[in-house]
């Protein structure tokens, strides 16, 4: 069943979305729903990235809590900084070394970071682990550092890579 079904998920919601697409349920559409549903996700087997181990929930909640506040706190001080501020930023690049590996717990990270208000991620730098970070207008970079160090990535690597009980 997996070798023709590698995600049912996937094939019944491609089935459906096919059916709602042309509004019709005869038994042409159903035959080339199902085609659709089970050559999709054979076609695409190869570009899928390896299986994702998540373990610890409450770390997932408190990462979710403490980044959408981080997020609204944001939003906050850049509409303050570009509405009142203008002429006196402080825009700089920063180095942070970070300790995580895992891939989808960069990705995770990444997408935190570009969705803060004020902060990109630039680039993972060759040659090492550091990652270079634009911030809209810095302060106190040791305090970007030690937040994205305990705040992010500490509960990302708690979540991604430690092994299961």
């Amino acid at each position: 069943m997996k070798r023709w079904l590698p995600t049912p998920l996937i094939s019944i919601s491609l089935l459906l979305l096919w059916l709602m697409l042309n509004q019709s349920i005869a038994p042409a559409h159903l035959l080339l729903g199902a085609i659709i549903g089970i050559a999709i996700p054979l076609l695409i087997a190869p570009l899928r990235p390896t299986p994702v181990k998540v373990s610890r929930p409450l770390t997932i909640i408190r990462l979710t809590a403490h980044s959408l506040v981080e997020i609204l706190r944001s939003c906050f001080n850049v509409c303050m900084l570009i509405l009142f501020r203008r002429d006196r930023l402080n825009t700089q690049f920063i180095r942070i070394p970070l300790d995580l590996r895992d891939p989808h717990g960069l990705a995770v990270l990444a997408c935190i970071i570009n969705s803060t208000p004020g902060t990109v991620w630039v680039e993972i730098i060759p040659g090492s682990s550091d990652l270079a970070l634009h911030v809209f207008d810095l302060h106190d970079a040791d305090w970007w550092v030690d937040m994205i160090k305990t705040k992010l990535e500490r509960p990302l690597i708690d979540i991604f890579e430690q092994e299961k009980p």
